[in-house]
């Protein structure tokens, strides 16, 4: 390509346009996280019959920036036996842990920066690997207690990420994919338009599998036991602690987005209504469909915070192991038998 009298190999421009891609997600991305915590505090405020933040801002909008100036500055204490390499390196590998799961997600028809046919396996990848940031800053604080919040944290996480993706092969099967745009397009091939419908079970399983893999309550085990600590990350000040709360947030945004994707038709809606109303087919209103479908998933996370009291441990564990695996095997075996006895009558 020739611009201004200068040749750009086209390698060079596909390069430049991933590069503004990531900016902008990233970018818009942490604007969300930031706000999240502001409308989390709204909204559980005026469910406790408060008002919230008020006083940064009007109607205390600023409040997350004012977060964000206060923990960057703020005295970053680290204790003295402390693994400091380690230390420092964990809230780092959580954070982009849960900021690259994004470069999979489709925001709208069109607009991904990695269209890759694993989209799914990547995120739960992703999620793992997060894991690993939780176990090192539980272990490098040489806490007793961060310690044994880091384990609390990585034994819910990975037995939940079990029965997650467990509840997520309903929906491969029916879309015949792994790649989060096909599933979107998939569902959109159906009259409702959304795969929640036929995999209810599958989606009941996800909401609760994802409320234990991003330690939110009722389900907040890690982060308030009996001790009245902060759990894996106890001893985190400044802003290393803003990285475990933003990468928090993180993951909450990219259940959120799954949820959206894979059980509720994404950018998609139901094709009576695209039919008969084609402005709906705009990527515009696509992108803010997305954006609806993703903040009432995250409205859920605050409506069950302000509503229901924490679970045991024992009691936690044993949803995640007696009932959501066994309900997501079974989903999944009646969801094979219905796909060949579809197959087998056309």
């Amino acid at each position: 390509m020739n611009i201004l009298g200068i040749t750009i190999a086209p390698y060079i421009i596909n390069i430049v346009i991933i590069l503004l891609k990531i900016a902008v997600v990233i970018a818009i991305g942490l604007l969300h996280v930031a706000y999240a915590t502001y409308f989390e505090r709204k909204v559980i405020g005026h469910m406790q019959v408060r008002l919230g933040p008020r006083e940064v801002g009007p109607h205390g909008l600023l409040q997350p920036i004012a977060d964000g100036i206060k923990l960057f500055f703020k005295e970053d204490i680290i204790p003295a036996n402390a693994d400091k390499p380690l230390f420092y390196l964990a809230p780092v590998i959580f954070m982009v842990s849960a900021l690259t799961s994004l470069s999979v997600i489709p925001f709208f028809d069109g607009f991904v920066i990695a269209d890759i046919n694993i989209g799914l396996l990547f995120i739960f990848a992703m999620s793992s690997l997060g894991a690993y940031g939780i176990v090192m800053a539980g272990w490098a604080s040489n806490s007793k207690y961060s310690f044994l919040g880091g384990l609390r944290s990585a034994s819910q996480v990975i037995s939940y990420e079990i029965a997650m993706g467990l509840s997520l092969v309903g929906v491969m099967i029916m879309a015949g994919s792994l790649n989060l745009t096909d599933i979107v397009r998939a569902q959109q091939a159906y009259p409702t338009g959304m795969f929640a419908i036929p995999q209810f079970v599958g989606f009941f399983v996800f909401i609760l599998a994802a409320f234990a893999e991003t330690n939110r309550l009722p389900f907040d085990l890690p982060e308030a036991e009996s001790e009245l600590v902060a759990g894996y990350f106890t001893e985190y000040s400044g802003f290393r602690f803003a990285l475990f709360f933003l990468g928090e947030y993180t993951a909450m945004l990219i259940m959120s987005s799954i949820a959206s994707i894979c059980f509720l038709g994404g950018w998609g809606l139901p094709t009576f209504i695209t039919a008969n109303l084609p402005v709906f087919l705009w990527k515009a209103l696509g992108l803010g469909m997305f954006l609806v479908k993703v903040y009432a998933f995250m409205f859920l996370y605050y409506w069950v915070r302000a509503t229901l009291p924490r679970y045991r441990y024992d009691q936690l564990m044993a949803i995640g192991w007696k009932l959501l695996i066994p309900l997501a095997l079974a989903n999944i075996v009646i969801t094979g038998l219905i796909k060949i006895w579809i197959k087998g009558m056309l």
